[in-house]
């Protein structure tokens, strides 16, 4: 659950802080207040690029920070894998965006990278933007929304696509024509000659590197140690001869007062480890030579392996692994008609495997889409709607539509008018029939509703609990935060009326954050957020304000009749709220 958002310098944003609550967050204002603004820097935290050009302007920088109330394992998971430290319960998101370009990412006040943001943003917010029903319907996102409804795990599938395909390319590697393979022929026993008469060992760019700092410094190197060597051993100011000293003193207190007897052992194995150190840096001194020769060994070495690591790198261990591939693949040219015989075999066990689990994530989809097809439609027909809707699964298990995410396609289908051919969503929706259905899918998705139909739980992003306390009691079912950014766009009437009250359904048991132009669906706020544009001292700043009950009224008042209220709009704007309380 989101808990605060703080803009500073961000577009017409002078310094904002806005602290949100369970249940349904409202937020209104005038056209051009910079409603979408607060939602564009919230999604800098989720990852998104940023830019420059939002600096506001006379200013440096920019900075975007949030808290946010999550206990989800999934989100310690990822902080523990980038090395970040919890902060009991909660997770606290920072962006800074440079005048200069260079910008930084904080995550619970540690340094971070935006690929962190990337990481925890599926399990703390998703924003359904106002553009997003038309670019929702690709091909992929089609899928992914059925998938994300069914928790479809397409990992089997993936991992037995990725074994085919590999096995595919060994064999068109090996079944080039003659010129081609003659070449690579020439190419990997070039390669691998090349290597091998390197006589590579692990590690030994480090270790030659080591023993150059040393070399280069000898005289230096040999003068410390034997300096350290002398304070703590050989002079008869040493640390080893005050210790001898001391413990003849306290040797003789101890006549007197048994206690200092444990001080004496204890002295005492300080000198030895003292004389132990120092015995071995005296050694490491002797052993020390300044040998022009062997530095210039170990540099004409170590510019050896670093010539192998720019040409087949960038790691040592990368150009040793890239020698036993060179080995496997002059094997297999060479028995080529063998491993030819041997491939093929396993790419039609590879296939089976892939057919395997394609067909039954495909059988898992085909349940899938009839229950989310009838829970859609009554959600959409709950929106001021009388449509059909059907979600068409369709594809062949034919080899040239194999992919890592099976070989199913998936067609949303709808019919807005009784009598009408159902057809494309996309193609055949208006504008506001596009919101309600997006927001009848991302209803039913998010909200879980109905039994899943076999298969795996959904992922992470999908099904994670947190326990926040709601305002209407009970604990908010999912940690992430629900934004729609004007999703009720094309609507109004009693279509608006009816999005309201769908979304107050929604924050029952999930954060929600909406931005709306509609008084019907305002009126549903638990709470209501206004945001202004105003000019001061020459400068637009934008504010964001949580408004009480009667500010709430004429809020709404403004949103029905324009500017000037009126005792009409007034009363109407009383009734609303009322009524949708």
């Amino acid at each position: 659950m989101l808990l605060e958002l703080r803009v500073e310098n961000y577009a017409v944003i002078d310094n904002v802080a806005v602290e949100f609550a369970p249940g349904l967050n409202l937020l209104t204002g005038e056209t051009g207040a910079g409603k979408s603004i607060l939602i564009d820097a919230l999604a800098l935290l989720l990852g998104d690029k940023a830019s420059t050009d939002a600096i506001r302007h006379g200013t440096d920088k920019a900075i975007v920070s949030a808290v946010f109330d999550s206990d989800s394992p999934a989100i310690g998971a990822a902080l523990e894998s980038n090395g970040i430290d919890g902060e009991d319960g909660q997770l606290i998101l920072r962006r800074e965006i440079a005048a200069g370009g260079k910008g930084r990412v904080f995550v619970n006040n540690q340094p971070a990278r935006v690929t962190v943001l990337k990481q925890l943003a599926p399990h703390l917010a998703v924003i359904h933007a106002q553009n997003e029903a038309v670019l929702a319907f690709d091909a992929g996102s089609r899928l992914a929304l059925l998938d994300s409804f069914a928790g479809s795990d397409g990992t089997a599938v993936a991992a037995a696509y990725g074994d085919w395909n590999g096995i595919r390319h060994r064999i068109a590697d090996l079944e080039r024509d003659e010129h081609d393979r003659l070449r690579l022929l020439d190419l990997w026993t070039y390669q691998r000659k090349e290597i091998a008469g390197a006589r590579l060992q692990r590690d030994e760019d480090t270790k030659l590197e080591a023993e150059k700092r040393v070399l280069a410094n000898s005289e230096r190197v040999q003068g410390a140690a034997m300096a350290a060597h002398d304070a703590l051993y050989e002079s008869n100011t040493s640390a080893a001869a005050s210790i001898r000293m001391a413990a003849r003193q306290i040797e003789e207190l101890t006549r007197f007062d048994a206690k200092f007897r444990d001080t004496l052992t204890e002295l005492e194995s300080a000198r030895i480890t003292v004389e132990d150190v120092g015995q071995t840096l005296r050694d490491y001194a002797a052993g020390i030579e300044a040998s022009p020769e062997r530095l210039a060994e170990v540099e004409d070495r170590l510019a050896l392996l670093d010539r192998l690591k720019r040409k087949y790198g960038p790691k040592l261990d990368d150009v040793i692994a890239l020698a036993d591939e060179l080995e496997r693949k002059l094997g297999e040219m060479e028995n080529k008609d063998e491993v030819l015989a041997e491939l093929r075999l396993e790419l039609a066990k590879a296939a089976t495997s892939y057919l395997d689990a394609a067909r039954s994530l495909s059988r898992h989809r085909y349940e899938a889409a009839r229950k989310l097809e009838k829970q859609v439609e009554s959600e959409i027909n709950e929106l001021a709607m009388k449509a059909r809707f059907k979600v068409q699964v369709s594809g062949s298990d034919e080899e040239g539509h194999w992919s890592a995410g099976g070989f199913d396609q998936v067609q949303y289908l709808i019919s807005a008018n009784p009598g009408e051919p159902l057809g494309p969503v996309e193609e055949i929706a208006s504008g506001g029939e596009l919101s309600r259905v997006m927001l009848a899918l991302k209803t039913t998705i998010e909200a879980g509703q109905g039994s899943r139909v076999g298969g795996p739980p959904l992922p992470p992003s999908f099904g994670a609990r947190v326990g926040a306390r709601g305002r209407n009691g009970g604990r908010s079912s999912s940690q992430r935060a629900l934004v729609f950014d004007e999703i009720d766009s094309g609507i109004g009437g009693r279509a608006a009326e009816a999005v309201g009250k769908k979304l107050k359904q929604l924050a029952r048991t999930k954060q929600v954050l909406c931005i709306t132009h509609l008084p019907q669906i305002a009126s549903f706020a638990d709470q209501h957020y206004l945001i202004e544009k105003k000019e001061s001292g020459g400068r637009t700043r934008t504010s964001v304000r949580l408004l009480d009950a009667e500010e709430r009224t004429r809020e709404i008042a403004r949103m029905i009749s324009g500017a000037k209220l009126t005792d009409t709009s007034l009363k109407h704007a009383e009734q609303m709220l009322r009524s949708n309380r």
